[in-house]
């Protein structure tokens, strides 16, 4: 006998569809690359997300097809995830800070057919696109104002794109267990090791990491993301937040500790995850200039382990728990 409860698959796009419906207006603000503090919402990133998935669909990007992204942690990084999840192709994230051969290796291998990408990496793309033959088209996150002239081929401006757009457009049904995500680490023997993750994956982990025991993460929390989203889907945080309608605080390409404390304290952060060389960033400056913590409740360290130093500090010296 099966239960008469709902019965749904486990698909990433629902938990854009439940933030943009419940946590209608919580704000997603992001440090852009471009310089300025640009302020959006759930509700606008889901629909700017049909609309991309939409160009998607016209494009002829298929069901478990790859896209690459190769960019900083920003509104627009989320949109494209929702987007080319939500018509079952696989979002593809790329680290920069691996080695150029690494990098078209990665590429190469997960044989991704477009690839969005910052401004930022632009002069890195043009030096290696001759060697990417499987992509066929990049897609530069930023406006027309920004747009650089660029002799990458294909080259199409992001807000351009989707102004062709109207995002009267359906998320394709799939399967739970299809890919959504992947990742190639580095930190093994020989040639980059990719990594898949379903649907299904993707939803429970961010279920997980919201329980009390791990982040806690509720509707009352503003959250900075300082792991990059390249590195194990952000630690599952553009998924998490949305997921009980956290504020989002995204800090773009800048990581130094003047940038990051200038989120925490404007932005009124509760909440931050990241690796240690980030904090250890953050606590110097903290030192040499005498500013504090106002805000931040609790500060989640990982991807090496937490010096205890630097654990006793935050505890002791800021009242902020690690």
């Amino acid at each position: 006998m099966l239960g008469l409860m709902q019965d749904w698959p486990l698909l990433c796009h629902r938990i854009i569809d439940h933030a943009a419906a419940y946590h209608v207006e919580r704000e997603v603000v992001t440090r852009s690359v471009e310089g300025p503090i640009h302020r959006t919402n759930y509700r606008e990133i889901r629909t700017r997300a049909l609309k991309l998935a939409q160009c998607l669909d016209r494009y002829g990007l298929r069901q478990g097809q790859r896209a690459a992204t190769l960019a900083w942690n920003s509104w627009r990084h989320m949109e494209v995830w929702y987007a080319i999840a939500g018509i079952g192709a696989v979002y593809h994230t790329v680290n920069p800070r691996l080695f150029p051969d690494q990098i078209v290796y990665i590429l190469n291998h997960a044989e991704d057919r477009l690839l969005f990408a910052d401004i930022s990496f632009i002069g890195l793309l043009e030096s290696l696109q001759d060697k990417l033959p499987a992509i066929e088209s990049f897609i530069i996150l930023t406006d027309r104002e920004h747009m650089p002239e660029t002799a990458l081929r294909n080259a199409v401006c992001y807000e351009d794109w989707l102004a062709e757009a109207d995002g009267d457009f359906a998320w394709v049904a799939l399967d739970e267990r299809a890919a959504a995500g992947m990742c190639y680490t580095s930190g093994t023997t020989g040639d980059p090791k990719g990594v898949v993750y379903s649907h299904r994956s993707n939803v429970l982990h961010a279920m997980a990491v919201n329980v009390p025991d791990m982040a806690g993460l509720s509707a009352m929390d503003r959250v900075l993301p300082a792991v990059p989203m390249f590195h194990a889907n952000g630690w599952s945080i553009p998924f998490s937040a949305p997921l009980v309608g956290a504020a989002l605080v995204m800090p773009g390409p800048r990581m130094d500790g003047e940038a990051i404390h200038d989120l925490l304290e404007n932005e009124k952060v509760t909440f931050t995850d990241g690796v240690p060389t980030v904090w250890q960033m953050l606590l110097q400056y903290m030192e040499e200039s005498g500013k504090s913590l106002s805000h931040l409740k609790r500060i989640a360290i990982g991807g090496a382990a937490c010096p205890q130093a630097m654990a006793r500090t935050f505890e002791l010296e800021f009242g902020v728990p690690v």
